[in-house]
């Protein structure tokens, strides 16, 4: 039996689903993170999956989002597109309040010292550390998942996103 793997993207993919053989469907979940990221807004961070407060999110990179900065370290993985990466040693760390989970929107450029640029594609992955400041760009479309806590701007879409029952017959 031959085996392709395919890669899917924005642009093109193909909805999966679980093929449940016997059992219920309701015991599972399933998303696409292109189909997720089709319909979201630029740099809305949506839940596509979660680990009690771990969550990897889907972010729609489109355009120059404003700079953010984590209250632990997180990782960005370029799924589709590519995706520079600006990195920035915050003056101050205390902008990120103690006890915060995830990350949070700063208002305009925060003080800091440039910490350099990465230009991310498909299958890179990015260190976002704590104490420093991020922001994404992207000249075309693109997708980063992002390994992060649940924090008060993630979104979580289950019922909309997930399957939840057999896939239909094609």
């Amino acid at each position: 039996m031959n085996q392709t793997t395919r890669f899917g993207s924005l642009r093109h993919y193909e909805k999966g689903g679980v093929e449940v053989i016997n059992d219920d469907a309701r015991n599972y979940v399933f998303s696409n993170i292109f189909e997720v990221a089709s319909k979201s807004k630029p740099y809305e961070k949506v839940a596509v999956g979660k680990n009690i407060e771990y969550v990897i999110e889907t972010i729609r990179v489109e355009g120059t989002s404003g700079w953010r900065a984590p209250a632990q370290d997180e990782f960005a993985l370029v799924m589709d597109g590519e995706v520079e990466i600006r990195l920035l040693k915050l003056d101050n760390p205390g902008v990120v309040p103690a006890g915060t989970r995830g990350s949070i929107a700063l208002a305009g450029t925060p003080a800091g010292r440039k910490m350099g640029v990465v230009k991310a594609r498909r299958g890179h992955m990015t260190l976002l550390p704590v104490g420093a400041a991020y922001q994404f760009h992207g000249a075309q479309l693109g997708v980063v998942l992002l390994q992060t806590l649940a924090g008060s701007d993630t979104i979580e879409r289950w019922a909309e996103i997930c399957q939840t029952a057999p896939r239909p017959k094609a």
